[in-house]
């Protein structure tokens, strides 16, 4: 429960950033071009997960050399004060210029707390299960990022049915951020309850080099790329990106949607414990091979149904993705904290993924958003997800499988 309830918290607000960015660009970045004021809101949501090789190389150090329980504490009190922020920031009418800087910043915390917040939760969840079961257990990290999703999701669609379009532009997008800080507490009191783990103890008494163990995990850092870059490329495109999307196009008439949307990330939800508990049984390197071509096959078909079909098809297009996207996320926990040796395991796998993420998933609406005003063809979105997963298939395919390591070493 402390490990999933500060993702919970931590993936709402990204997740509410991505709804709510067509509002927060009309209020941070003003202009005459709607198409704009979101590309200018989304290079603010890439600007957080570019915090995060940052925070994961601090956050990471307090992790491995003071324990994986100060890490959780210390991120889950950080994004808290960068979520409520948001949610009080005066807006660009107010202050001006130091509006949008004052956004970008609040980003940079949010950004900097989940570089150790996300890994630093898998490493305890994966480090504290039984051998056979660290796929299931590990998913339970995964399974908060999306609860997380589904709540942001759900605020959203709330927002919008009750409030009317102006007024949810005007402040109705701040009530998610500020009612948010309920998680905070929660997250804080439980992490403080917690005991810390004992590979973590055995890291924090070794206090490895840090430059050195990162030079050294050069390997296991670039197989992170391969392993996490597509699927989260792909997981943006899908539920973030495409229902923002339809927001400009279509308004008010797209509710529906965004109640799809909903709908369909409870499929991902059972679709991770799912992979977790069959990389447990099959193999986790089989399966990400197996999951990264069914995901490229999936986005080929689904991304153009998405971008363009009715409610029911937008529905499809989604469960079609959740199910191969779903499954990898929930195995990629476990898998990762298997490749990583124990002397800096926090630090060398949340860099790692931090950097992945800031260059596949973080960027994804931004690009995706600018590929669609250059081009207006839905199906250039699938060729960018594409070009991620012959990444991965090229850096998978010599792998070992990783089930029958050991983590103690």
């Amino acid at each position: 429960m402390a490990g999933l309830i500060g993702n919970v918290l931590e993936w709402f607000d990204f997740a509410v950033f991505g709804y709510f960015s067509s509002a927060i660009g009309k209020q941070f970045f003003p202009g005459d071009d709607p198409a704009a004021e979101q590309i200018k809101a989304f290079a603010v949501f890439a600007i957080g997960f570019l915090a995060r090789p940052a925070g994961s190389l601090i956050l990471g150090v307090i992790g491995d050399r003071i324990g994986r329980r100060a890490l959780l504490t210390l991120s889950i009190a950080l994004m808290g004060v960068a979520t409520l922020g948001i949610g009080i920031l005066p807006t660009h009418e107010t202050i001006g210029a130091l509006a949008p800087a004052l956004l970008v910043l609040m980003r940079v915390v949010q950004g900097f707390s989940l570089g150790g917040e996300f890994t630093g939760s898998m490493v305890y969840t994966t480090e504290l299960a039984p051998r056979a079961l660290r796929g299931l257990v590990s998913s339970s990290t995964a399974a908060g990022t999306t609860l997380g999703f589904i709540l942001g999701s759900a605020t959203s669609l709330l927002v919008d049915a009750v409030l009317t379009a102006q007024e949810a532009a005007d402040w109705g997008w701040r009530i998610p951020f500020i009612g948010s800080v309920v998680f905070v507490i929660a997250g804080w009191f439980l992490r403080r309850g917690i005991h810390e783990s004992e590979q973590g103890q055995k890291a924090a008494a070794a206090r490895a080099p840090i430059g050195t163990s990162l030079l050294g995990d050069w390997r296991p850092i670039v197989q992170t790329f391969g392993i996490v870059g597509m699927t989260n490329a792909a997981y943006y495109l899908t539920f973030t990106f495409a229902v923002e999307r339809l927001k400009v196009l279509l308004g008010a008439k797209s509710a529906s949607f965004q109640l799809v949307n909903t709908l369909s990330l409870f499929a991902v939800l059972l679709a991770k414990v799912l992979g977790g508990w069959m990389s447990d049984r099959v193999g986790r390197r089989r399966m990400m091979l197996a999951l990264t071509v069914a995901t490229m096959a999936a986005i080929y078909v689904a991304m153009p149904i998405m971008m363009s079909g009715s409610p029911l098809e937008f529905m499809f297009g989604q469960v079609l993705m959740a199910l191969p996207l779903g499954m990898a996320l929930g195995l990629q926990g476990a898998m990762l904290v298997e490749i990583f040796p124990l002397r800096t395991r926090v630090t060398s796998m949340s860099f790692g993924y931090s950097v992945t993420l800031a260059l596949s998933g973080g960027v994804a609406p931004f690009v995706a958003a600018s590929l669609i005003r250059e081009t207006d063809n839905p199906m250039t979105l699938a060729y960018y997800a594409m070009v991620y997963g012959v990444i991965g298939l090229f850096l998978m395919w010599p792998m070992k499988e990783t089930n029958s390591r050991s983590i103690d070493e």
